[in-house]
């Protein structure tokens, strides 16, 4: 919502949550303002510079098929995040979604340099036991659009359907969805949830993930990533299975 709006009831938050449980996912446009919105921006900007360098091993992105690089900026003790997540949809929903007990767990930033691949399908945590899992709270600081590439697709409900197919297993994916959200768009997105990041444009891309979790969920629980192709474990950078 934007601000001076007046508070969402607690109806509207549960008809939310509703919807997130049917579809695994939830997009909610224009709930920050702009200047919010192109201040961060410029903020993320001047930390990844020009051309940074990939974070991740060449294995990684070679196998993954995905080139992202992350920025924690709470671990660096930079707040000017902190903000958005105290918001009170963004702590409303959580808990609607979460149930009580819910804890934040790290924000992330996501960059993405021009003319880069974007991210390979995958569920951002393995998903054998439905409620072991974590919670995506995206917001867009600029716009995801034909220029700038880097549209977010996933299949609906997918959250649902257990391990991502490998890739050896013919599945087009019939039933995605594209998404380009816009400056100041808020998504929840279940971390089950088969998902993509089309390829980048000239414009590169940046997406800030506020990452949560029920009380029962361990901290780690996105350590380990399902691709098509492997599970890979970011902790010691190492593929723990391939997968055919």
């Amino acid at each position: 919502m934007k601000a001076g709006s007046a508070p969402m009831v607690s109806m509207e938050v549960q008809d939310m949550a509703t919807r997130f449980w049917v579809d695994g996912y939830l997009v909610l446009e224009n709930q920050f303002p702009d200047a919010t919105m192109d201040r961060l921006q410029r903020r993320i900007e001047a930390h990844f510079g020009h051309d940074p360098a990939f974070a991740h091993t060449s294995e990684f992105l070679t196998a993954a098929a995905t080139e992202v690089i992350p920025w924690f900026p709470q671990v660096e003790g930079v707040s000017d995040f902190d903000e958005l997540a105290s918001t009170g949809l963004m702590e409303a929903l959580a808990s609607a979604i979460l149930g009580e007990g819910w804890y934040s767990q790290y924000c992330m930033i996501m960059y993405s340099k021009t003319g880069t691949a974007g991210q390979a399908w995958h569920q951002d945590c393995p998903p054998e036991e439905p409620t072991q899992f974590n919670l995506n709270r995206l917001v867009y600081t600029m716009d995801i659009d034909e220029r700038n590439g880097g549209a977010l697709e996933l299949v609906p409900g997918s959250h649902r359907f257990g391990e991502l197919p490998p890739s050896s297993v013919e599945h087009d994916f019939a039933q995605r969805i594209t998404l380009a959200p816009r400056k100041g768009t808020l998504i929840f997105l279940h971390g089950h949830t088969w998902h993509s990041v089309r390829p980048v444009g000239r414009g590169g891309r940046v997406s800030t993930n506020y990452r949560a979790a029920p009380r029962h969920a361990p901290a780690d629980i996105t350590d380990v990533c399902v691709y098509r192709n492997m599970r890979y474990r970011f902790s010691t950078s190492s593929i723990v299975q391939m997968r055919s």
